[in-house]
């Protein structure tokens, strides 16, 4: 599934945050966001999700205006991975991932059918949960219970997968595990994925594309090696940095700005 943004504005009540925003995530395409704080990175995911109002332009699923969508019937389509998890829930691993079958569900019924049950397993399966499905939550190390929370996104059977910061509290071996996670579910479940990620080493290492933004502002987007020099990082970060080519791609390493 493709998602495309045309002149996209959004942000909160009367005050514009993304300004006019054009970029597609093409299928399977794995899309890395970043910029300073501030610079309206999750503004943009709860735009796409219209949580928060658009402005002006439009969103397209597969050529749809998303308009036309409910927030349900969005839901079918894109899941979403927040900031903020609660890891202090008192439900198994299981209860939360079936959560995700929701948005298929009238608000009063909670019987689940052998589909859900089979895509529910699946989505534990690939995430290697199946032997912690009837751990509680607030049992799990942090990067069992980014897993989980990942698993019950994917059992919304989501074509695009829109994640936020996802790493921010993890050490760096979970990671590399859970981008490794998403890279495996981009192959064998064929979404496409945008993630917001403040290591851009991270981002430059897993991402098919990136994108900076700064103040509201989409100020390139491309591949990491095209995308990533001296001028980006100094107007997105106002910092300058050394650009060393690894085995891995290309990696940053930032200096503070020259007084």
């Amino acid at each position: 599934m493709t998602l495309l943004l045309k002149d996209f504005s959004t942000g909160y009540e009367n005050k514009i945050i993304l300004n006019n925003t054009n970029f597609e995530l093409k299928e399977s395409e794995w899309i890395g966001i970043i910029g300073a704080n501030g610079s309206g990175k999750s503004t943009l995911l709860k735009g796409i999700l219209k949580f928060n109002p658009t402005f002006f332009g439009d969103v397209f699923l597969n050529g749809q205006n998303t308009k036309i969508f409910s927030r349900k019937s969005l839901s079918q389509k894109i899941a979403y991975l927040p900031q903020k998890i609660n890891n202090s829930l008192n439900i198994t691993v299981e209860e939360l991932v079936s959560l995700g079958r929701s948005p298929y569900k009238s608000f009063w019924e909670f019987n689940l059918d052998e589909k859900d049950k089979k895509i529910i397993n699946e989505a534990l399966e690939i995430l290697d949960l199946t032997n912690l499905k009837y751990k509680y939550i607030n049992e799990l190390s942090g990067g069992q219970c980014q897993r989980a929370f990942l698993a019950m996104t994917l059992s919304q059977d989501p074509e695009i997968l829109l994640l936020d910061e996802p790493t921010t509290f993890l050490d760096i071996n979970y990671q590399l595990k859970f981008l490794e996670c998403i890279n495996k579910l981009i192959k064998f479940k064929k979404l496409s994925v945008i993630t917001v990620l403040h290591d851009i080493n991270l981002a430059c290492r897993f991402c098919n594309r990136i994108a900076i933004f700064k103040e509201g502002n989409l100020i390139d987007i491309d591949k990491p090696k095209k995308v990533l020099n001296k001028n980006n990082l100094y107007k997105a970060f106002d910092i300058d940095s050394y650009l060393i080519e690894t085995p891995l791609g290309i990696q940053v390493y930032p200096v503070s700005k020259k007084i």
